[in-house]
């Protein structure tokens, strides 16, 4: 009988994974046959932070056997029609979505929809509002859009940090937190998420590139997520992602989608019918809050332009405070 082993996958690039057993060797494993049958409805049964079970190949290789329960996952819709889904990650004890409100911009609408699946596949999100150096230097106006957008999200009850990754503000503070755990750190291309994983952790040395003048865009430097351990003395590991240019919803309920909006959960004993879905009813505990500030109209705006969209696929809708779509 063949000797099974146990793991934990730090790169998949679809057929292949690379494992790290439990005595710290890597494994190249390739998945065996049933994964990959009909049924699947992502476009890769196994994704970084997948325990796995595996068996020993002459040659050194492993075959995957069983992929353990997920506890949660990130999960996006796929560019590829055949599938509906691609899980970015599983396991995450917490994901960071980086943040910039210039070179390039992120549009709410697009933080909204990756916090929306977060909070469907219970994973607690931090933002990191990353090249404050460079919003501090266009003066008052640039400092007040930093200061309503972390307004905005903070009392809808998410941790945001002001960061730079090129000049190291603020990330002494993210070491801290990211103490122990698995980390996914995501966003757009062109964010900084490569400056920022080869600040926190030296000798990485991930590829970064500039963004685009022309179109305010970065280019991706990333091709497949990939986990990488933090310095010993932190205990910690970081899943880096591609730079997402989309991220419609996946396998979300649209009756259920306000559930997603923390704010609006919170309120939603107070209104009239147990049901209500803040949209056009009476007695709607949300749409009172609007008119006093308690629930922000941007993220209020973001979450009707979901409900009209829902059906229509991978949509592109999304307000902006002042920033560019990006997407």
């Amino acid at each position: 009988m063949e000797e099974s082993h146990t793991g934990i996958v730090f790169r998949s690039t679809g057929k292949w994974a690379d494992v790290q057993a439990a005595d710290g060797r890597r494994v190249e494993c390739r998945l065996r046959g049933k994964f990959r049958m009909e049924g699947i409805r992502t476009t890769n049964p196994i994704a970084v932070g997948d325990h796995v079970t595996w068996t020993e190949e002459e040659d050194g290789t492993g075959v995957i056997t069983e992929i353990a329960p997920r506890r949660n996952r990130i999960i996006r819709r796929s560019v590829n029609l055949s599938h509906e889904a691609h899980v970015v990650a599983a396991n995450v004890d917490r994901a960071w979505l980086v943040v910039t409100l210039v070179e390039p911009s992120t549009s709410s609408g697009f933080v909204d929809r990756f916090l929306v699946t977060a909070e469907a596949y219970g994973v607690p999100t931090t933002l990191l509002f990353n090249k404050v150096d460079v919003l501090l230097q266009l003066g008052e106006e640039a400092e007040d859009l930093l200061a309503s957008w972390m307004t905005m999200y903070s009392e809808a009850g998410y941790e945001c940090l002001p960061i730079s990754a090129k000049e190291g503000i603020g990330l002494d503070e993210v070491r801290t937190r990211m103490q122990g755990g698995i980390h996914l750190v995501s966003g757009h291309s062109g964010v900084g998420k490569s400056t920022l994983l080869n600040a926190l952790i030296p000798g990485l040395d991930q590829k970064t590139a500039e963004v685009s003048d022309v179109h305010d865009k970065g280019r991706h430097t990333t091709t497949f997520a990939e986990m990488f351990p933090m310095p010993e003395n932190n205990g910690g590991f970081i899943i880096d992602t591609p730079g997402i240019k989309g991220f419609g919803l996946v396998r979300i309920e649209k009756e259920t989608l306000h559930h997603h909006f923390p704010e609006m959960f919170r309120l939603l004993p107070g209104c009239k019918f147990h049901n209500c879905r803040h949209l056009d009813e009476p007695g709607c505990a949300v749409t009172g809050a609007l008119e006093t500030g308690e629930v922000d109209d941007e993220r209020y705006r973001n979450y009707r332009n979901m409900v009209a969209e829902f059906d229509e696929g991978p949509y592109r809708a999304g307000g902006s405070r002042g920033a560019g779509g990006g997407l």
